[in-house]
């Protein structure tokens, strides 16, 4: 499970930046993302780190005065060849894969996957969820599968979304 915390009047959205606690497996990480850099591909710092016990975090980002804005679930499969990173993501609303890398290699890997530059994808799940929402008319409030009364299938073919993450 994923949840975006943001502070009163969306300052971190506003700013195109984003705070993640995320729950995978009994492994809890809080993540920074700082604003990207439009193009081909988006280019972000990430900055991420273990936290040992998820809702005693969850607590003290909501006395620093963060809130959940947004959940999310994903199931995901993961490949590395050691210079970039291919990852498939089951969610509730489609399949999609993300690609992450030096531009050069993340381009080299897209080719040979069979993905046209035109297919690529660099907004996030949150507006990905809201543009699927006006496109259903789904009342669904969070992007989970029993928010959308659905079940979790293996992850097929992809759309796909790339993106370029920045060493600190």
């Amino acid at each position: 499970m994923n949840a975006l915390y943001d502070l009163p009047g969306q300052k971190l959205r506003k700013r195109d930046e984003m705070l993640r606690l995320r729950k995978y497996g009994d492994a809890w990480t809080l993540t920074h993302k700082a604003k990207s850099k439009a193009g081909r591909h988006k280019v972000r710092v990430e900055r991420e780190t273990q936290v040992e016990n998820g809702p005693q975090m969850d607590a003290i980002l909501r006395v620093l005065g963060f809130a959940p804005t947004f959940r999310y679930e994903k199931y995901r499969a993961e490949w590395t060849d050691g210079a970039g990173h291919v990852v498939l993501d089951e969610t509730p609303i489609g399949n999609f894969g993300e690609i992450e890398g030096p531009a050069r290699w993340i381009d080299r890997t897209a080719r040979a996957l069979g993905i046209a530059r035109s297919d690529y994808i660099t907004q996030t799940y949150a507006p990905m969820f809201f543009e699927w929402k006006r496109r259903t008319h789904s009342k669904a409030t969070e992007m989970t599968f029993r928010a959308l009364g659905k079940k979790s299938r293996s992850v097929s073919l992809p759309r796909r979304r790339v993106r370029r993450e920045m060493p600190d």
